[in-house]
């Protein structure tokens, strides 16, 4: 390699170090983008919206596998537990036209043929049949 041609080489790194220490952020541009992070940490992430169908479901037998007690997450059924086969097991889910703020959490399935639908679980069957049918609900998921 001829002399010139390593001076050449030496100057476009001087030239590249160089411009990286002009366009790089100082210490107070990286206190305030640390800053930015901090202030959005409060934030909701974006929701994410998607209609479904709604039901109700109970505990009782003739609606359940044998173990009518607890969820697909092999946890036992509670108020804000719902079915779906569309969401994955863990996902937290608000339904604001029907429950307002209230989070609910999918720990269960439904039989493996049904789609486009989350069942509610109410204590008893009498209140899931009250319940009924709303089609075309605006469901926000939430994580």
């Amino acid at each position: 390699m001829s002399t010139s041609s390593i001076g050449k080489i030496l100057l476009i790194i001087f030239i590249f170090s160089a411009f990286n220490l002009v366009f790089s952020p100082s210490e107070a541009e990286k206190n305030l983008i640390s800053e930015e992070k901090s202030f959005l940490k409060g934030l909701e992430p974006e929701k994410r919206i998607v209609y479904f169908n709604i039901t109700g479901y109970s505990s009782s037998p003739d609606e359940t596998d044998e173990t009518p007690w607890l969820t697909a997450m092999n946890t036992l059924t509670r108020d804000g537990i719902t079915a779906s086969n569309d969401l994955p097991l863990g996902t937290k889910i608000k339904i604001p036209s029907l429950f307002g703020d209230k989070v609910f959490v999918i720990e269960d399935r439904l039989n493996s043929r049904i789609r486009g639908v989350i069942d509610i679980w109410y204590p008893d069957k009498d209140s899931a049949l009250n319940f009924g049918i709303h089609r075309d609900v605006l469901v926000e998921i939430l994580e």
